[in-house]
């Protein structure tokens, strides 16, 4: 049985998707961009962009009954690997040790012209 999850302190989702999925102990998180939930416009450069993009997985996340303490696998899009030490940076300030695995992958270029995606899987209680 999966479960719709959504929270309105992370942007809407921009296409046929649900902010995430929620399978028995399982959530997918959606990847998400560093859109502002209110304006749905993309916040200025790297540094915002990533934070913004983690505090969305944040809110999701709670609103699925987890933190993202409960991450096992992060994805993340960048379309600039020169800004992995800065998401980097970011992604510390929201997790905790142990870290969830992790794939960071350069592309050509992401949504709304976002300087960064990311994307997770949490597992409740997995701690």
């Amino acid at each position: 049985m999966k479960q719709i999850i959504a929270s309105q302190d992370a942007p809407a989702a921009i296409g046929p998707y649900a902010q995430a999925v929620k399978a028995g102990a399982t959530v997918y998180l959606s990847g998400q961009i560093g859109l502002d939930p209110a304006t749905m416009t993309l916040v200025d450069g790297i540094e915002a962009q990533a934070e913004r993009v983690f505090a969305s997985l944040a809110a999701v996340a709670q609103a699925a009954g987890a933190t993202l303490d409960d991450a096992v696998k992060v994805n993340i899009y960048l379309t600039d690997l020169g800004n992995f030490t800065t998401v980097n940076e970011a992604m510390a300030r929201h997790f905790r040790q142990p870290y969830p695995a992790r794939a960071t992958v350069g592309v050509k270029e992401l949504p709304r012209g976002a300087l960064v995606e990311v994307e997770a899987i949490l597992v409740i209680g997995g701690r």
